[in-house]
């Protein structure tokens, strides 16, 4: 075996593995302080709503539906000129659902 050869090998050798680099310092600080600041994480919102909200929730999006369900032939009662009367209720109970939706879910 050539010197050069024995070097390589040697080298390869003393050379840390992947798993053996050297942790640069504050990391295993920071994963502590991560770590502790999720236990004191309050729950999701979801398992903090009662049953009733839940079933608001439900109604409201069901209501949203239907409405939205009618939309598409209301408009097409529009492009043949008639405007019906309560097509403009409709969209803004619709976007009020929407606006309540949407706290709801973000709390």
């Amino acid at each position: 075996m050539k010197l050069a050869e024995l070097i390589m090998i040697l080298c390869f050798l003393v050379q840390p593995s992947p798993a053996q680099k050297p942790i640069p310092p504050g990391v295993r600080e920071a994963d502590k302080i991560d770590a502790h600041s999720q236990q004191n994480l309050p729950p999701p919102p979801a398992a903090q709503r009662t049953p009733a909200d839940t079933a608001k929730l439900k109604r409201d999006a069901d209501e949203l539906a239907s409405l939205a369900a009618s939309i598409p032939s209301a408009v097409n009662q529009t492009t043949m000129g008639m405007l019906p009367k309560d097509l403009d209720q409709k969209l803004k109970r619709i976007e009020k659902l929407a606006k309540q939706l949407r706290s709801q879910i973000s709390r």
